[in-house]
């Protein structure tokens, strides 16, 4: 195959990439070949200098030759800490071919949530969710692409990105199996850390082997390269020194050729010692002194554009640098011609045309070379500039962030509201950089507090222990007033319990509610002491906790949200005791206001959160009064969807929604919801409460199903096993793992593990055994090695169960008992099983009552309907079970009855 080489200079910084440009062409036929392919990534990477962006311009010439959409953005060294700035870039050529109404139909429920990510909606009132914004981004492309394939997504200078187009990137590579779409990434090996470069590893993870790895030139592409810039007559000598001066680096080496034809040296050996001094004014010092030749107006210019360093104009940079236009026209001309500044798209400069930088290396080089105190100076010009554009204190903040500390009242409020206007639109590590700068002004006396406490809840998802630090340094200052203090004792508690510091969440409210007098703010932080006490899993905090809860609640009719909260607190604490269920349903709907959540008191609302809620609906849940529970399930989901919370809170929306439908036994749909909770569970992050209420429901949900094997698989695949959170998890995972262990043949170990239920229901007096369901497995278990005491622990079931008294309790307490029997007994008491359980909501439950009793009664008609029902609930381990049953009877097979429907 005959090597082609680029015919000019201007194609100089492909030379010697022949294999490289025919690895783009490639990955770009393959896009292009069929519509229905999997998308992909390709990499590039290589040091400063080698070529990655060129090779980008080559593959959107490619791509563009062959009828693709493209869309490019580049990452900048000064605009790291601007978030979205890269996929803002990338998604402007679609977005401006949009009217405001196309955009909103395309992006559809996601155009609130990433809209104002993206600078094309407005934001809304509650402080957007990171996760729900980058999902919301991850959508918008994903629509954007399947109109516009074949699509090529290019990103140089990766490195550089803001860390929220990296989070965003790093999750749109991961879709790309469901998407024909080409994304090509350019980046140097180094230069990034912490979160950023965990997302790049993602991005290289999705590359696979599509990698270009770029070197330097070898001598003899550098002798080619001089002879087709210089003329066929540069001797051998020359070409050497230039591969050695230049090291092979093919932007060094293009410059260096530039200025021998500039300075009109002969390419011979008589000038090869002129090529080393050439070459150090391309890079460092050398450049700098370079364009310090061309006087101070061009100099001052040049690091006007370098502080600014996007969207450049010469208006801008004139104003920055305290020119007038016409001299700010001269000096652009000037740096152009020079190869520093360059504007690509007019032969003249208007005052309106972008400028930008030949290469980074230039302005890396004249930003750090503008001395310290005249760069700090000149950022807050620049932030002024920005302003008076109308783009926000939040666009900036960038420059904002790089004054001189001097006790500026009015920066440490315009710090303040672009912290605002970055939690606002999905960008707390933005907003976290903001209020930190703001911290080393440093405010006044009286504002520092109020700093902290912002910082504090700025952090609070992202950051538990700096959020700790904060709030506790906030609230040990004078300043906060008794309502904001309150709140900021209340987001210090829950960093602690995200934290792990339960016990100590808990002495901190019970601390600041001491200093309170007699009101709603004490109130209020006495229901968050005994929520954080009520959701613990090791012994009760506070002893006589149940007895002091009961008798503040029995002073509380529900006129504030404080009293509300009380009454929740007071029936999930009854339920959990095992207490009437009347008595719990009761507390719980004089919580509600006309049957729906108080103003104030809703999923989104902030003053309480969601761990509230969540014992509201497990009450309801576990008094068998699912359409109540699972209304407000349903409206979880609904509002962490609608507001683009896609974190944790959603994890755990899916994860009780789980809950409700294993609970009516719609097993299939329970397993579905909850595994999108643990999908989102993880990403969150393994071991946080969330992650096991997902998990631990999936278990329970596959063993509903018979499905022992897969729940296995997936126990230990996510670690379902000791140690157990500090948190309280619903169903009990000891219970649940324990009967995984019986299921799986593990016996021993499984009544072990229902015994450790039992002593930790004890201590925590646990002792409502739908709930906590240790007791009727651990009896079945014991039943042949320990019958008196599986008697014992099934009478003991039994009781509770009928002092809770729903029927659900009640006929899992018979079926147990039941199972221990033997003859007309066992009948009897399976026959009663089947009564309670027919007027339950739980149907799996009831299905097993049924077909337990075909069984023991060897009755044809109740097994058929026991196996109507397990078929109904999914439960194919138990209609298994019946049709064996019904086999076994010489009874004729059985279908789902003609129109049934799944429950």
């Amino acid at each position: 195959m005959t090597k082609v080489r680029p015919a000019a200079a201007a194609s100089a910084s492909l030379w010697e990439r022949d294999k490289e440009v025919a690895a783009i062409e490639r990955v770009v036929d393959t896009l292009c070949a069929d519509r229905s392919s999997s998308g992909r990534v390709h990499l590039l990477r290589g040091d400063a200098g080698l070529g990655k962006t060129a090779l980008l311009a080559e593959t959107r010439r490619i791509a563009e030759a062959r009828g693709c959409t493209v869309w490019s953005a580049r990452g900048g060294e000064t605009l790291r800490s601007v978030p979205f700035n890269v996929v803002r870039q990338l998604l402007q050529p679609a977005l401006l071919s949009l009217h405001p109404e196309e955009a909103r139909e395309y992006l559809g429920d996601w155009y609130d949530i990433a809209g104002p990510a993206l600078g094309i909606a407005e934001p809304g009132e509650i402080p957007a969710d990171p996760q729900g914004v980058c999902d919301g981004l991850v959508a918008a492309v994903t629509r954007l692409a399947r109109r516009d394939w074949p699509l090529v997504l290019l990103v140089d200078d990766a490195h550089w990105a803001d860390q929220e187009t990296l989070r965003w990137l790093a999750a749109f590579v991961e879709r790309l199996d469901e998407l024909s779409v080409l994304v090509v990434v350019a980046r140097r090996p180094t230069e990034v850390k912490g979160d950023s470069a965990r997302y790049l590893d993602t991005v290289a993870e999705a590359a696979g082997q599509s990698v270009t790895s770029l070197s330097v030139l070898t001598p003899e592409a550098v002798a080619g390269l001089t002879r087709a810039t210089l003329g066929e007559h540069s001797d051998d000598p020359f070409c050497r020194e230039v591969w050695a001066v230049t090291g092979g680096n093919p932007y060094d080496t293009v410059e260096l050729l530039a200025k021998v034809q500039d300075r009109a040296l002969a390419p011979g050996e008589s000038s090869a010692t002129e090529l080393r001094p050439l070459n150090r004014s391309a890079r460092g010092g050398g450049l700098v002194t370079r364009l310090e030749q061309l006087g101070v107006d061009a100099t001052r210019f040049a690091m006007a554009a370098a502080i600014l360093g996007a969207e450049i104009t010469v208006d801008q940079a004139a104003r920055l640098a305290g020119m007038r236009h016409e001299v700010a026209v001269r000096c652009a001309e000037l740096l152009r011609n020079s190869r520093i500044l360059t504007a690509p798209d007019a032969a003249a400069v208007p005052a309106d045309d972008g400028l930008e930088f030949v290469h980074p290396l230039i302005a890396t080089a004249v930003y750090d070379s503008i001395p310290d105190g005249l760069r700090k100076a000149m950022h807050g010009i620049a932030a002024q500039v920005v302003i008076d554009a109308g783009k926000g204190l939040a666009a900036a903040s960038r420059h904002l962030l790089q004054v001189h500390a001097d006790d500026d009242e009015e920066l440490v409020e315009q710090l303040r509201e672009a912290a605002r206007e970055h939690l606002a639109v999905g960008a707390p590590d933005a907003a976290r950089r903001c209020l930190e700068r703001a911290l080393r002004e440093p405010p006044a006396p009286d504002v520092h507090p109020h700093v902290l406490y912002e910082l504090g809840c700025a952090t609070l998802l992202t950051s538990p222990a700096r959020t700790i630090e904060h709030l506790r340094t906030a609230l040990a200052m004078p300043g906060l007033d008794n309502a904001k203090r309150v709140d900021a004792v209340y987001r210090l508690s829950q960093a602690l319990t995200h934290n792990d510091q339960l016990e100590e969440a808990v002495r901190t409210v019970e601390a600041e509610a001491a200093r309170q007098t007699t009101g709603p703010a004490r109130m209020r932080l006495q229901a968050v002491q005994f929520m954080w006490e009520g959701i613990y899993a090791g012994e009760t905090t506070s002893p006589g906790r149940s007895q002091k809860l009961s008798t503040l609640a029995a002073t509380c009719t529900g006129r504030d949200n404080a009293e509300r909260a009380l009454l929740i607190l007071r029936g999930f604490d009854a339920m959990t005791h095992g207490e009437n269920a009347e008595v719990v349903a009761e507390l719980c709907d004089r919580a509600l206001v006309n049957g729906r959540l108080a103003p104030g008191l809703g999923w989104t609302d902030p003053e309480w959160g969601l761990e509230l809620l969540m014992m509201l609906v497990s009450s309801y849940a576990y008094t068998d009064r699912l359409d109540r529970a699972e209304a407000l399930f349903n409206e979880a989901l609904r509002a962490y969807t609608t507001a683009g919370w896609s974190g944790g809170h959603l994890a755990v929306a899916h994860a009780y929604l789980g809950l409700g439908l294993r609970r009516r036994g719609r097993l299939r749909e329970a397993e579905e919801t909850l595994r999108e909770s643990l999908r989102i569970a993880e990403r969150v992050g393994r071991g946080l409460p969330l992650y096991w209420s997902a998990i631990c429901n999936l278990v329970d949900t596959l063993l509903a199903r018979g499905h022992t094997q897969e729940a296995w698989e997936i126990s230990e695949q996510y670690g379902f096993a000791p140690p157990y959170p500090s948190t309280i998890v619903l169903p009990d995972p000891r219970s649940v793992r324990g009967r995984l262990l019986l299921a799986v043949g593990r016996t021993q170990d499984g009544i072990n593990e229902l015994e450790e239920a039992e002593k930790a229901a004890a201590v925590r007096g646990h002792l409502n055994p739908v709930m906590v369901p240790w007791a009727a497995d651990l009896a079945k278990a014991l039943v042949t090695q320990d019958p008196a005491r599986a008697a014992r622990l099934a009478s003991d079931a039994r009781r509770q169960a009928e002092r809770f008294g729903t029927d659900t309790a009640i006929g899992e307490a018979l079926r147990c008992a039941a199972a221990l029997e033997t003859g007309q007994r066992a009948v009897r008491l399976a026959g009663q099983a089947v009564t309670y359980l027919e007027a339950s909501p739980c149907q799996y439950e009831h299905a097993a009552a049924r077909v337990e009793f075909g069984i023991l009664s060897r009755s044809a008609s109740e097994l058929h309907r026991g196996l109507t029902l397990a078929r109904s609930c999914d439960a194919d381990g138990l209609a298994a079970q019946a049709q064996t049953a019904l086999d076994a009877l010489g009874a004729p097979a059985v279908g789902l009855v003609p129109g049934q429907k799944r429950r």
